[in-house]
């Protein structure tokens, strides 16, 4: 009886293990960092591809892959004592081929020097879009919670790409790397 068990067990062993992962839904699907690069400098990349999957805006989304590559280097940085910020002027964004099905979207996204840990930024975000003004009063409703008490979150002001991209970019003080840089309340 063992022996039957262990030849019917076996080869369900065998071919779930070796079942082949299933390709993603487009609607699962989301913009791959198209060599994005981050240095001590800042962070830059695009994403080349369709505009919109099944009504999906995924070329907008590459903003959020962005957002998650700065903000991991800002975090990286700021535990190396490299104490820096986005330098929001120096920001750049384009787009090319809004409307054809097909578009290029980069970002570069520089970093400046701060003299100290306090002063630099640990957080990143962004809203926007395609050619329509960016929900921001609801998104920093959204990132409220995310700030220490008494911090604020700092805004760049609207980036707009001639093709009608529109971005603000956010920074602030991570909570919990930065959690020494809160607000002292006296007693």
């Amino acid at each position: 009886m063992q022996y039957y068990f262990s030849l019917t067990i076996l080869p369900i062993i065998i071919f779930v293990s070796c079942k082949q992962p299933q390709p993603q839904s487009p609607l699962e699907a989301s913009p791959a960092p198209q060599g994005i690069t981050c240095t001590t400098k800042g962070c830059s990349g695009a994403y080349e591809g369709p505009e919109f999957v099944n009504g999906s805006d995924v070329a907008h989304q590459f903003s959020n892959t962005m957002c998650r590559e700065v903000g991991d280097q800002l975090k990286a940085l700021y535990r190396q004592g490299q104490f820096v910020q986005v330098d929001f002027p120096r920001i750049q964004m384009t787009t090319q081929g809004m409307g054809t099905g097909t578009v290029r979207y980069y970002v570069s996204i520089p970093f400046k020097r701060v003299a100290d840990s306090c002063l630099a930024f640990t957080a990143f975000d962004h809203v926007g879009g395609w050619n329509h003004a960016p929900a921001l009063t609801q998104r920093m409703a959204q990132l409220q919670p995310a700030l220490m008490e008494g911090e604020q979150l700092y805004l760049s002001e609207l980036r707009t790409t001639p093709e009608g991209l529109q971005e603000y970019w956010i920074q602030w003080r991570h909570a919990t790397v930065q959690q020494g840089c809160g607000l002292k309340i006296e007693d």
